[in-house]
């Protein structure tokens, strides 16, 4: 196959506190022996994604020009923010971590992947084609879709890192906030097979209901007048030491490893003023409020700890076997465990119309969408 041109989404961020969204033709020579070009077909719009698209802009700025099939969105960034950006001035960055479709072309060493459908991931996915390395695809199983395929990474390892550092860590029960999303689901699942006790925190009732339909014994309302008093309940019942937490900012994140010191010092026969000798671990992976993050620490003792977590240097610490493991796992279990609902599938200029951006940005729960660039 001769070089080939597509559409790809760019995201790009100048010295004047504007942040722009187009779409840019790129041409793709032809693969190399072990490479192969993937017809994109379904690739979501993930939270995680959302640094790099807005990065810090203000939404509500928003301006549109272009045409209708190259559309052109633009936005700025408040001047505290901008040192968040600063290192990508000027660069147009494609978007889009993971992402599933079609074998187009492949070079000699991967003629075998033509025409399957895969799942994949490495960036840029918000595109018509995509060019990669062959073992950075996954041929998904058959009859799957390219839809079934197209968060067969980000959510699913995530959830599975979870468990896995559980364990490695020797904790026994976890706590998972925001815990109605897709990711959220799919821990449920897991915890569920596994049989590993897992306190979800959510916002409202309807929340509730969709983690007690999969089947959830441990759902709290964080608005709920009693919340901190179950929360402890919660964590006393199931022994949870370890908290995954998606907000970010706010005080949650300290009301949860508050809860654990509670929870461990109901179970403490002669007061200590340095704190139950319970190690507590809050791991903040996402950022659904930007605010600061509040810790009270002086009430939960002093065994404690706060980290962030991605998903990249995890899988890099676990080792390969673990990996193939948690792989494995998602291709065998990709429409029951680690299935995705969507609220609507959208082609590529449709992902920059001025409604549907606000629509994710909001990053709520029951609203994820999926990008088909064939559309």
């Amino acid at each position: 196959m001769s070089d080939l041109t597509g559409l790809e989404l760019r995201s790009t961020a100048d010295a004047d506190g504007r942040l722009t969204l187009n779409l840019e033709e790129v041409t793709l020579a032809a693969p190399a022996p072990d490479e192969v070009i993937v017809r994109v077909e379904a690739t979501p719009i993930n939270p995680s994604d959302l640094g790099l698209l807005l990065g810090p802009a203000d939404v509500s700025t928003l301006e549109t020009s272009g045409t209708a099939e190259r559309p052109v969105v633009s936005f700025r960034v408040p001047k505290e923010r901008i040192g968040g950006v600063r290192a990508r001035l000027g660069q147009s960055l494609p978007v889009g971590n993971e992402g599933a479709g079609t074998v187009i072309d492949a070079g000699a060493e991967a003629k075998a992947l033509i025409g399957r459908k895969v799942g994949m991931m490495g960036g840029a996915m918000y595109a018509q084609y995509r060019k990669l390395k062959a073992r950075d695809v996954v041929p998904l199983p058959d009859g799957a879709s390219a839809a079934d395929g197209a968060a067969m990474f980000v959510n699913p390892l995530t959830a599975l890192a979870f468990v896995e550092t559980m364990r490695m860590e020797g904790h026994h029960a976890i706590v998972h906030t925001a815990a109605a999303s897709n990711l959220g689901q799919m821990l449920q699942k897991i915890c569920l097979k596994d049989g590993v006790p897992l306190v979800n925190i959510v916002r409202n009732e309807a929340q509730e209901k969709i983690l007690r339909d999969i089947g959830a014994t441990h759902v709290l309302n964080s608005k709920a007048d009693d919340f901190r008093a179950r929360l402890v309940d919660a964590i006393a019942e199931t022994g949870a030491t370890i908290a995954f937490d998606a907000i970010g900012g706010g005080s949650l994140g300290s009301d949860v490893v508050q809860a654990m010191e509670q929870a461990a010092n109901r179970k403490m026969t002669e007061y200590s003023r340095y704190g139950s000798n319970t190690f507590k671990q809050l791991y903040i992976y996402g950022g659904l409020d930007l605010g600061p993050t509040m810790l009270n620490r002086l009430a939960f003792g002093f065994q404690w700890s706060v980290s962030g977590f991605l998903l990249t240097p995890f899988m890099q610490k676990a080792g390969k076997d673990v990996v193939g493991r948690m792989r494995q796992r998602v291709v065998d279990e990709l429409t029951t465990t680690f299935a995705s609902g969507y609220t609507a599938t959208i082609g590529l200029a449709e992902a920059l119309h001025p409604d549907v951006l606000r629509a994710y940005e909001r990053k709520a729960t029951g609203e994820k969408y999926l990008i088909d660039p064939t559309r």
